[in-house]
């Protein structure tokens, strides 16, 4: 559960290399506070859309990943709760968080259109990035089996997030 929840917070503002090297070797509480803060940027930045888009897709598409990103939380919290297992904060979770701050600060400074297509090209980037992590280093590094179960059965919803953000992209003429 620790290492799976590592793989879903992967921030749109860091090179998948980067936050697939210093995810390697962590453990399912590592991997539990990965999940966390990947899902809360994507919180925060949903937030930040549906309030601030000029978009009603994009607003849509906002609301939509706060409330998935959510519900994986949710899912994510009980399933450590069960096992007694306590997140451990680390290297890649910070960075994630820290990434996400960056990114919403950003954002947080644009209006109209700049905004929606920063957020939604931000969106495309960064649920790349967490699909990646979650396949090359999540999944594969998870010890528990129902934290890896987890992993796997959230996957779909980063897959259909991800072509949601392409096909945003390509109605915003980006």
């Amino acid at each position: 559960m620790k290492q799976a929840m590592c793989a879903l917070a992967v921030a749109g503002s860091m090179s998948l290399g980067v936050v697939v090297a210093r995810a390697q070797g962590v453990n399912d509480a590592q991997i539990a506070s990965i999940v966390v803060t990947a899902n809360q940027v994507d919180i925060d930045a949903g937030k930040l859309a549906e309030s601030q888009s000029s978009s009603p897709d994009v607003k849509a598409f906002g609301k939509q990943m706060v409330t998935d990103h959510v519900g994986v939380n949710k899912q994510a919290t009980e399933l450590v709760t069960r096992l007694k297992v306590t997140p451990e904060d680390n290297a890649t979770s910070k960075s994630l968080a820290s990434g996400g701050d960056d990114n919403v600060k950003h954002l947080k400074q644009l209006k109209g259109a700049a905004f929606d297509k920063a957020y939604v090209d931000h969106e495309v980037a960064y649920h790349q990035q967490v699909l990646d992590a979650v396949d090359k280093t999540l999944i594969p590094s998870a010890k528990n089996a129902e934290l890896k179960a987890l992993l796997v059965k959230v996957r779909p919803a980063f897959v259909a997030h991800l072509e949601h953000a392409k096909h945003l992209q390509s109605s915003l003429g980006r």
